[in-house]
């Protein structure tokens, strides 16, 4: 899965977006090697979890630095294409010898006699200078911007040469956190506390062993965090573009305030509570197939699911709903049901 990003070379104009396509999936599959070696188990190997780390790291550091600071809108080719042949490193020849003296008719010839002659010499032999070359122009000199005279920069008068605009400094990434830097166990509360991770934290490990303690994320940007045992609960609140995965889950897994997320429940979890969060793609395993979503005031909400062959389906969570008023009871009522649009 990871290894399609590598592609990007073929892509144009955006290589960055394709790289970034295969960084969720790479992560998923990572985290299925995770699980076989997890630790605490008789398969533990470390070498196994570093692996997932590394490749995790290369690809993120791909599109998020080489690529964007060398082939921001595609791989840069060598616009000069062509080697340097044989004849540009051999030694300068030998000037030729002097001519012989002419004969004193012919220097006595008209000078207009030359410059009509026909093909060799005067403006013939300059044609025929010019056409053994194969190039009329390979000898001329590149005119640059300072010598384009007839540009606005010199009328009325001789101008100094404009000076080039110096290049502006690419501007500095923004890392949107917030709260305080941690990833601790508090015993107040029973919680687990994951606060202003980003993505050069690497792979955020929360190790619970008691099913009592809980686990509140806030204000990470682009992290990656790894629960693993049995959770009482996960709450998400203030994140962007994080990645959170978790084994089981008692009761909800909440998230508010967010952007761009991901969550993936490797075993099961009985509610997943989205609220005010544009952009979440939830992956379920087989044994969590019968979770319930609780949706509000959220978009771009998307579920995946492994089908009997394993292969991954997604549908989206409606955004769109029709109501109507129900008069014929007692009771006034008012129903709820999913718009047309989502009947296709």
């Amino acid at each position: 899965e990871g290894l399609q990003a590598l592609q990007w070379v073929t892509m144009e104009p955006k290589p960055r977006e394709w790289i970034e396509n295969f960084v969720g999936g790479s992560d998923f599959w990572s985290n299925k090697i995770r699980t076989e070696f997890k630790r605490n188990t008789d398969k533990f190997d470390q070498n196994q979890h570093d692996f997932c780390t590394h490749f995790h790291n290369m690809l993120d550091k791909l599109h998020k630095e080489y690529v964007k600071e060398y082939h921001l809108t595609g791989v840069t080719w060598n616009f000069k294409p062509g080697a340097m042949d044989a004849k540009s490193f051999s030694a300068p020849a030998a000037p030729p010898a002097a001519p012989a003296p002419a004969a004193a008719p012919a220097a006595a010839k008209p000078a207009a006699a030359a410059a009509s002659g026909g093909d060799e010499g005067g403006i013939g032999a300059l044609g025929a200078a010019l056409k053994a070359k194969g190039n009329a122009a390979s000898g001329l000199n590149k005119v640059t911007k300072d010598m384009q005279t007839w540009r606005a920069d010199y009328k009325g008068g001789d101008k100094p040469v404009p000076v080039a605009k110096p290049k502006v400094a690419p501007r500095a990434k923004v890392i949107k956190t917030k709260g305080t830097k941690q990833c601790e166990f508090k015993r107040q509360g029973m919680r687990w506390c994951v606060e202003a991770q980003t993505s050069e934290d690497g792979v955020v490990e929360v190790a619970v062993t008691d099913v009592k303690h809980s686990v509140n994320i806030y204000g990470c940007f682009e992290a990656t965090i790894n629960i693993t045992g049995k959770v009482k609960s996960v709450s998400i609140d203030a994140c962007e573009k994080c990645k959170v995965l978790l084994d089981t889950s008692i009761s909800a897994i909440e998230l508010v305030n967010s952007k761009r997320m991901q969550v993936q429940v490797r075993e099961t979890a009985p509610t997943i509570a989205i609220d005010k969060t544009d952009g979440i793609l939830v992956y379920l395993s087989r044994d969590c197939l019968d979770a319930q979503f609780l949706c509000a005031k959220s978009s771009e909400m998307n579920v995946s699911w492994p089908d009997e062959n394993g292969d991954f389906q997604e549908i989206c969570i409606p955004e769109q709903f029709q109501h109507k008023l129900i008069l014929d009871g007692a009771t006034p009522a008012i129903s709820a049901g999913v718009s047309d649009l989502y009947s296709h």
